[in-house]
Formats: C-alpha cells, structure tokens, sequence
C-alpha cells in the first residue's frame, strides 16, 4: 500500500491554495497530483484538518466479535464443529458470514483445532 504524503507537504499546498493559487497550480508548484490538491482543499475545509486518514487494519471484523459468546459456546458443546456448520448455525440467527471471516475469527483468538493426532515419531532417525 502507499504511503501517506507528509502532514507538512499538505499544509504548504493548502497554505499556497489559501494565497490565491488554485489547486492545479498548487499541485504543479509543490509536485504533487491536481487531484490530491483537491481531496486535500476539500478535507481540510470538510474536517478542519488535512490529516491523512489511518491506512489498512480491520474495519469490519466487529460483525462476527459480537457473536463471539455464541460461537465459542458451539465449539466448547461440540469441540469438532467444522466452519460450515459454524456458517450455518450463524445464518440460521440471521447473520451471514463467509467461511473465511470465520478463519479469520478463529485465528484472531488463536483457537485451532487437529483433527488427526499426530503421527508418532520415527524410531530410525529424525525426519525432516
């Protein structure tokens, strides 16, 4: 993903806007596109502030977090529930969730789950 220009470049662009240059030739003059001079002059005016908004993260992971009591109840009833069946017992309360936001879920806490033991070790030597 891209970084962010600085707080300091967007303040200058806005500062030249301001003293009466549009936003194209503020652009030009500080070397930077006419459309982010734009979303800059129009951010600032909006929100008062020319901040870059926060990049990437989660922003839709509470949708599943607030069913997360129930879910953890179906897997302490039925330690061997497959995500499927997770997925249907969710639909059936009126949520619809994909089988890798519960993956997802399930990788956020940590909880995995083996259904084959693991194999004994070898008695000749060590495997790679």
């Amino acid at each position: 993903m891209a970084k962010a220009l600085s707080y300091d470049l967007r303040e200058r662009v806005i500062a030249a806007i301001d003293a009466g240059l549009s936003c194209r030739q503020a652009a030009e003059r500080f070397g930077v596109s006419a459309s982010s001079a734009i979303r800059w002059r129009a951010r600032q005016q909006g929100t008062g502030t020319a901040a870059a908004r926060p990049q990437g993260g989660d922003r839709r992971s509470g949708r599943i977090e607030a069913h997360a009591a129930a879910i953890m109840g179906w897997v302490a009833e039925t330690p061997d529930i497959t995500l499927m069946e997770l997925q249907a017992k969710l639909a059936a309360r009126g949520v619809g969730v994909g089988i890798g936001t519960l993956w997802r879920f399930f990788d956020r806490h940590r909880i995995t789950l083996k259904k084959r033991p693991r194999t004994r070790r070898s008695r000749t030597g060590p495997t790679s």
